[in-house]
């Protein structure tokens, strides 16, 4: 950033201090923090979300860092660069998981599972949302298995099943969850082979536009671990090229879509929360396996703090100009988080 734009942001920082300190004692209360919330959690066409009580005094808490009870201007500072200017001015990555051709018409196709859902469907409104709304970055993740991958169901004579387990490889069905031996014992959901490398089922569907300067993500490489999320395998033994990069470009919310709904779109929106991430789930954009396991991923990413949306909304959250108060708090309380590790990290020193 340049002196000039340092300049005006310290002034336009200095602007909005002032204009929300009504009673001018040169500090924020709860109430006057609250009036930022309303002027910064709207839509483009001017609703007012509203914001819990409970989550307005736990956002206010972050920044009242000597609990005093108010928001300095010193304070005030470390609110606007840290929370204000991501809020206003996201960095965003678009993350499409698995549209792949086994998923659509091959041999994992999700239409014979009991959600009967046509992966075909995700491609229209991918695409459109591709040609209009300008992400920072974009990505591509495929399932890329090994044909002796231990989560092929014609594989499962190949390893030792655990005492413990349900079911044997004399008995076990496609679908079923069986435990190999490992060691560790490991609990596997077994599927018809897909997505062998190098095959065309591996590969993304014809139709998917593919953005130019657009980063692929291989996961489920390992033979012997299962892989649904783009962030890590399974057993969280090891993480792809996807942390590394989102760090590297800076991104703070990360759009999800693709298959399945239920398994890799939702590991994936689980981790990249877990990562800390201001994660939106794009439902129009997704289909699944399982109707009340997509009910359940669902459950789960609104109740750590993420959104699920229509893709008519995303250009206008893309563009800071639709800010959901979820996505604030959440992004608060990883700033409270990383506080409270620096703290710990001191202790320690």
């Amino acid at each position: 950033m340049d002196s000039e734009a340092i300049e005006l942001s310290l002034v336009a920082m200095d602007s909005c201090f002032t204009a929300f300190d009504k009673d001018c004692d040169d500090r924020l209360s709860l109430a006057e923090f609250t009036l930022i919330c309303r002027a910064l959690f709207r839509n483009d066409k001017g609703h007012i979300y509203i914001v819990p009580t409970d989550h307005l005094e736990q956002m206010f808490a972050v920044f009242d860092k000597n609990q005093d009870g108010y928001i300095d201007r010193d304070e005030f500072t470390f609110c606007w660069n840290n929370w204000i200017k991501t809020i206003v001015r996201p960095i965003n990555a678009f993350l499409v998981v698995d549209v792949q051709n086994d998923f659509i018409s091959g041999s994992l196709n999700i239409s014979n599972c009991g959600a009967q859902h046509n992966g075909l469907e995700v491609i229209d409104p991918i695409n459109k949302l591709i040609d209009t709304v300008e992400f920072d970055s974009v990505f591509y993740s495929l399932d890329w298995h090994p044909a002796d991958h231990v989560s092929f169901i014609d594989n499962i004579k190949q390893r030792p099943i655990h005492p413990t387990s349900p079911l044997n490889a004399d008995n076990a069905a496609v679908y079923d969850t069986v435990i190999f031996a490992g060691p560790p014992p490991m609990k596997q959901r077994l599927w018809p082979r897909h997505c062998v490398q190098d095959t065309w089922g591996s590969e993304l569907h014809k139709d998917l536009k593919i953005v130019e300067n657009s980063i692929k993500i291989y996961k489920g490489t390992n033979p012997e671990v299962d892989s649904y999320s783009v962030f890590w395998d399974n057993k969280k033994m090891s993480d792809t090229t996807l942390c590394a990069q989102l760090k590297l470009k800076s991104v703070t919310d990360v759009y999800v879509c693709g298959i399945a709904y239920d398994v890799c779109v939702g590991a994936t929106a689980t981790d990249a929360l877990s990562a800390g991430y201001r994660t939106v789930l794009i439902d129009d954009c997704c289909r699944g396996v399982d109707l009340q396991d997509i009910e359940a991923t669902k459950e789960s990413v609104l109740n750590s703090h993420g959104v699920i949306v229509h893709s008519k909304e995303v250009k206008a959250m893309v563009e800071g100009r639709d800010r959901r108060p979820e996505l604030g708090f959440k992004l608060a309380m990883e700033l409270k988080n990383g506080e409270n590790e620096n703290k710990r990290g001191r202790r320690q020193i």
